[in-house]
């Protein structure tokens, strides 16, 4: 397996080159840069001034000198400066916003994983039972309700009207320290954290259920149960391990679904992550910000993917890596 993970490791090389020219040659498809807003909200300045302010930060350069350039500050660590924040480096704004972005995500996987594989596993069991229709109907609306209609219904609802959960923010004041202040972000973390697990919830439960309930019907589980092990000890030490390998599939490409996800959730909830900073660098079109997000988002998506594969092994001891 470890020759595997090299090789793995190893083809991230080219993907990796590959990923940083589809990022940069998007930012250069798109439409104006960070000086075009700035001259459509002061008319009154000297377009010229605009002008020389490109030159001086190479905006008018041929593009394959400003790959160049940008590719070789990425690979020394240097992502570069903001155009709108003040001339801040983007690896200040990025880390300022990171670790957000990292609890949320982390906070929405554990609600994912402890409401899908729960409800997914008695569903199996007891098919077509209440509890089955019951998280079959909830399954559909999961994956059909947008995750930003559900995050405004959620406000309303039990912010809003009932009061229970912060309607944004991470924090309900500054200078919270110790243990008040981890109770206080989780709180803060429920309604986005449920609002952006919702879709993985219902993907997690259906596939839970459909696993279940064909590694109930192999010819091994007739074997052991005809040898008299207990319901429980076939559902825990055979079928639930075998039941498992695709939920780990998708857990690795649940990182970077995750993180891309909270775009739209920390913008409905006004959590100052990453999908914040993200959207206000589009917005005001601050292209070194943007592609810095997006090579991030890149690289969590392919380590997803090799995580996924390592656990594969885990999981299941017939699966080998020659």
């Amino acid at each position: 397996m470890y020759k595997y993970i090299i090789r793995r490791i190893l083809v991230f090389i080219p993907m990796l080159f590959i990923l940083t020219i589809m990022v940069f040659g998007l930012a250069q498809l798109a439409p104006g840069d960070a000086l075009t807003g700035q001259s459509l909200a002061d008319p009154n300045v000297d377009p010229e001034v605009y002008e020389q302010q490109r030159e001086a930060l190479g905006l008018n350069d041929p593009i394959p000198v400003q790959y160049g350039r940008w590719i070789s500050s990425v690979a020394q660590g240097d992502l570069g400066n903001s155009l709108v924040f003040n001339g801040r480096s983007v690896a200040e704004l990025i880390e300022s916003r990171f670790a957000n972005t990292l609890y949320l995500g982390f906070f929405s996987l554990c609600i994912t994983i402890l409401v899908s594989i729960p409800i997914g596993i008695y569903s199996a069991k007891r098919p077509y039972s209440l509890l089955d229709y019951g998280a079959t109907g909830f399954g559909f609306l999961g994956l059909a309700i947008p995750n930003f209609f559900f995050g405004l219904i959620a406000i309303y609802i039990l912010s809003i009207k009932l009061g229970w959960f912060p309607a944004q923010g991470t924090m309900s004041a500054p200078g919270v320290t110790g243990f008040e202040a981890f109770i206080d972000r989780i709180h803060h973390m429920i309604l986005p954290g449920i609002t952006l697990g919702l879709a993985g919830t219902a993907t997690y439960m259906r596939y839970m259920r459909s696993e279940v309930l064909d590694v109930l019907g192999s010819d091994y589980i007739r074997t052991a149960r005809a040898k008299g092990m207990s319901d429980s000890s076939v559902l825990y030490k055979h079928t639930l391990r075998n039941a498992l390998i695709p939920i780990i599939t998708l857990m690795g490409f649940e990182i970077g679904v995750l993180l891309g996800g909270a775009v739209i959730t920390e913008q409905v909830f006004q959590y100052p992550g990453l999908g914040t900073l993200f959207l206000s660098s589009v917005t005001n079109r601050d292209y070194p910000v943007v592609m810095a997000i997006a090579m991030i988002l890149g690289i969590l998506i392919l380590i997803g993917n090799l995580l996924a594969d390592i656990f594969y092994s885990i999981i299941d001891p017939r699966i080998r890596y020659d």
